[in-house]
């Protein structure tokens, strides 16, 4: 960081080197940001620290916006000299970087301690709204700690924060109910898969010896809806005849209040963690909650840990293609890449940059895109050449080049529609003025007085652009203009004489010297080595309904075809017949990882249609349902089970039953649950396809696979539910995956899933503004 100033802390907490000194920024309009490099769809932690210290003379506390990329944050609020302030965001990263910022202070000075950047295990705080929410870290509390001190790294592999409940601070864990007491043991508790808590934080609890437990605090950024993980491990050791057994009492919903936690049960045996998660409940600021044993159990309620994160939505950034361009001219220029950091329009612009404050309608559907709509880059000492994504810039409507050292020709800027003042004069611009120009339909001014580069024609076609500034000038360029673009159509009219009245006709002339093979379709001359996909009627047309055979090899025949522009063409149509010809016509008989998907989703929509029950089992070794060996009846989740095995095979490339592959274990489900759930999906990544597939798509099916294949079905998806899985890996895999909204389609099937757990019950929300409350049992 090269902007604002180190300042030596007054006062500093403890000995933390980290939080001797601050850095601090000047008050005005701009934004100050820390760039962090990331794995693009990989989960992080992000964090900042403020620490403050004493006040000297005439210094108020400050008060500033913190944000991470275009998304606010928080508002950081400075009113304790000795506290260190911490905020935490849980993200999956949208690209291979991210800015965290410092802006527009109402008091004092923007300052920051230390910012960090921690990645996540791939399983780790993945949410059904992962693409249009980040989770902003409310409450991370270890119950039962030893000390006051914040539990981290190296107790936490990940270096989360871990707050002791010990501290005492204003309307923190208040209201504590009579008979809550600690207690703690030595020996190792299994916590690695799902959120891996660190094993100390579980070594700890508090137990509730009055038959209840419970607590009061303050949410900060609250009401809002929110992300809750509850951390349970029974360590203690209960007698034979010995139960823990307890509800949730506030606040009061039935859907969680009905719902027993049985630790050792849930958890298959004691010293384990216990991890229910309610994946969309709405909070209020004050949160109250208690723990309550049913009537049958001999031992009061526990609890080891909690997090709460907010569901903060992610706002839109500069859009890709324009925030390229705009990064491009920055690193041209010495003085703008030094004072120009983070996106370019959000949350505040860049000096040289103005930025529009609507969505342009041709993309809303996708996207929410802040275009840039103005540059000036004049006397910046821009060096170099024009980067050619400036033709992304479909939405500028003013450039200012001039006075800078701009060198080479002059890139296609032909898309540049909308642009209306153009300034290239004073600098080192080589070639000609291109044609297209003349053909912008909003350019009013350019400006282009460049010693080498020059108005002379290029070919035949070339359209004369004078720009002057005296009325009778323009009026005299209105005239050549007008008569020179009638001159143009009537060339390009003569060009695609014989194509057919199509409208919008246009034409890309090949430049190689000679084109062995070009094919115009839609007007577009396209050559050779560029694969076209032909139409059926096209190619009918093409052999007069194949009427013409010239061949006959040992897979089909082949017809002699004229294309409309005279290529002339042959048409291999295989037969039906043909016991092997399908094998002739394909180069590798595997199937890469998309193909398996797309394989997938065909076969659960069609499994989908198929809603019957069946007493009669029919099914292959290692698919069928564990459940019918009790109740001899199958079911939809029977299906669901078989299903979860296939995609199980889809992901390993391995059989469902094997005593080669997976040992003593003899399915592919024991030796993949196991695998998964400590966090290590790469070692079943079936190797033909490891190494060419993005691996959150292959986390994606795995994280749905292993809830297919629970032992018991109340447990286990929907099939609509496996559908959008397996349509979000596919969009992970594509690299097309958008900014999917918690309203729309994806709702439709998860809304009527009601099925009671035997610990909480998962419970799919419309949407994340209704208040309903959604937990999960992932």
């Amino acid at each position: 960081m090269s902007q604002g100033s180190s300042v030596e802390v007054e006062n500093p907490q403890g000995n933390l080197v980290q939080y001797q000194r601050r850095r601090e920024f000047p008050v005005d309009n701009k934004k100050y940001c820390y760039t962090l490099r990331t794995q693009e769809r990989r989960r992080y932690l992000v964090r900042a620290t403020f620490l403050y210290g004493s006040l000297k003379d005439e210094e108020t506390y400050p008060k500033f916006q913190l944000y991470l990329d275009a998304t606010q944050w928080s508002t950081v609020t400075i009113f304790d000299a000795s506290r260190t302030y911490v905020n935490e965001m849980i993200i999956r990263a949208p690209s291979d970087s991210i800015d965290v910022c410092l802006c527009c202070a109402t008091t004092g000075f923007p300052f920051i301690s230390t910012v960090e950047l921690r990645p996540l295990n791939l399983s780790m705080y993945a949410t059904d709204f992962e693409d249009s929410f980040f989770l902003e870290v409310a409450a991370r509390v270890n119950f039962g700690a030893l000390t006051k001190d914040v539990l981290r790294y190296p107790d936490d592999p990940y270096d989360r924060f871990w707050d002791s409940d010990l501290d005492k601070r204003q309307n923190y864990l208040v209201g504590v109910a009579p008979g809550t007491e600690r207690i703690q043991t030595s020996r190792n508790v299994e916590t690695k898969f799902k959120e891996f808590p660190p094993v100390k934080v579980m070594q700890t609890a508090v137990v509730g010896t009055k038959e209840r437990i419970s607590y009061r605090l303050n949410l900060e950024g609250f009401p809002g809806n929110a992300r809750a993980y509850a951390y349970f491990a029974e360590i203690e050791d209960l007698g034979p005849n010995e139960t823990r057994k307890f509800k949730l009492e506030e606040p009061y919903i039935p859907d969680y209040s009905n719902a027993v936690v049985n630790i050792a049960e849930n958890a298959n045996g004691s010293y384990t963690l216990y991890e229910p998660s309610y994946m969309n409940v709405s909070l209020e600021f004050v949160l109250s909650f208690a723990f309550v044993k049913t009537p049958d159990s001999t031992r009061g309620p526990l609890l080891n840990a909690m997090e709460i994160c907010k569901y903060v939505k992610i706002a839109a950034k500069t859009e890709r293609q324009d925030l390229a361009v705009v990064n491009a001219f920055r690193f041209m220029s010495a003085e703008s890449e030094s004072s120009n950091e983070g996106d370019p329009c959000v949350p505040t612009h860049w000096d040289w940059v103005n930025c529009s404050s609507t969505v342009p309608l041709r993309i809303t559907k996708m996207w929410n895109p802040l275009n840039v709509l103005y540059s000036d880059l004049s006397g910046k000492d821009v060096k170099g050449a024009i980067p050619s994504e400036i033709n992304n810039l479909d939405s500028l409507t003013e450039l200012w080049l001039d006075g800078n050292s701009i060198t080479g020709p002059l890139p296609d800027m032909s898309n540049l529609i909308n642009l209306k003042i153009l300034h290239l004069e004073n600098n080192r611009l080589t070639g000609f003025l291109p044609s297209y120009l003349g053909s912008l339909p909003s350019l009013q001014e350019l400006y282009e007085d460049n010693p080498s580069l020059h108005k002379g024609t290029q070919s035949k076609n070339h359209v004369k652009l004078l720009v002057g500034t005296s009325v009778g000038v323009l009026v005299l360029v209105s005239v050549l203009f007008l008569g020179s673009l009638l001159l143009f159509r009537n060339i390009r009219k003569k060009a695609s004489h014989g194509k057919g009245d199509e409208k919008g006709d246009s034409m890309r002339v090949s430049t190689k010297p000679s084109t062995p093979y070009s094919i115009s379709r839609g007007g577009l001359l396209m050559d050779e080595g560029i694969a076209c996909y032909f139409t059926l009627s096209e190619l009918e047309e093409a052999t007069n309904n194949f009427s013409r055979k010239i061949g006959k090899g040992s897979f089909g025949s082949v017809y002699y075809g004229k294309m409309k522009d005279g290529k002339e063409v042959a048409v291999k149509i295989m037969a039906d017949s043909s016991s092997h010809g399908d094998q002739q016509f394909m180069t590798e008989k595997r199937l890469d990882w998309l193909a398996r998907l797309r394989v997938a989703e065909d076969a659960a929509k069609a499994e989908e249609d198929l809603t019957h029950i069946s007493s009669v089992a029919r099914g292959t070794v290692g698919y069928l349902d564990p459940e019918y060996y009790a109740s001899q009846q199958l079911t939809e989740k029977s299906d669901v089970y078989s299903f979860g095995v296939v995609l199980l095979e889809l992901i390993s490339g391995r059989k469902a039953v094997s005593k080669e592959d997976y040992g003593a274990e003899l399915n592919i489900v024991h030796w993949a649950r196991s695998l998964i759930r400590k966090g290590d999906v790469i070692s079943i990544i079936d190797p033909f396809i490891a190494g060419n597939v993005k691996t959150e798509s292959i986390w994606r099916i795995a994280e749905v696979a292993i809830q297919c294949v629970e032992q018991h079905g109340v447990s286990r998806p929907r099939m609509q539910e496996i559908i959008l899985a397996i349509q979000d890996a596919i969009k992970i895999e594509r690299g097309t995956e958008g900014n999917e909204k918690l309203s729309s389609g994806s709702w439709k099937a998860q809304s009527s899933r009601k099925t009671l757990l035997t610990s909480f019950l998962e419970i799919e929300s419309p949407d994340l503004s209704n208040g309903c409350l959604v937990p999960s049992a992932r």
